[in-house]
């Protein structure tokens, strides 16, 4: 099985950035409808448009990216020689995925907090929580491409 995860490795990786980026896209852009559609009058055409459109992004891209950034990762996780366990810029960087992966699901829930008609949060909360997957983004990538631990 390790020959075949070092053979398949440039592949795993590729396959995993692109999910990444897919995932990632999604996380920045989720929260910007929020803010828009909290300011969207309850029952609106608009209202109805950015729950079609939240509905979307989350199940259509946001879902599977996510999933298959993880089988990828994942795949490279396990493929001997890639990650030196005892260094510390990987339990950062999976500290940071598993933030993410929580923003995630908070949003899932708050997009069916919308879908229902039943948001109580104000804009700002969503421009705020905009934020949150661009921080988690950094610390990702320096810990990845820097491994500064």
């Amino acid at each position: 099985m390790g020959d075949f995860l070092i053979a398949a490795y440039p592949w795993f990786k590729s396959l995993h950035v692109i999910a990444v980026i897919s995932w990632m896209a999604g996380m920045l852009y989720l929260p910007r409808l929020f803010v828009y559609h909290a300011d969207a009058e309850v029952g609106s055409d608009k209202s109805e448009t950015f729950k079609i459109m939240e509905r979307r992004l989350l199940r259509a891209i946001m879902n599977p990216a996510m999933i298959a950034a993880f089988i990828f990762g994942g795949l490279m996780l396990g493929t001997p020689g890639i990650v030196d366990w005892g260094s510390g810029w990987i339990w950062i960087k999976l500290a940071a995925v598993t933030a993410m992966t929580v923003a995630h699901h908070v949003f899932a829930k708050w997009m069916k907090d919308f879908a229902a008609d039943a948001n109580t949060r104000p804009a700002k909360t969503y421009r705020l929580a905009n934020e949150v997957p661009t921080v988690l983004m950094i610390v990702i990538v320096v810990m990845i491409i820097a491994r500064p631990f």
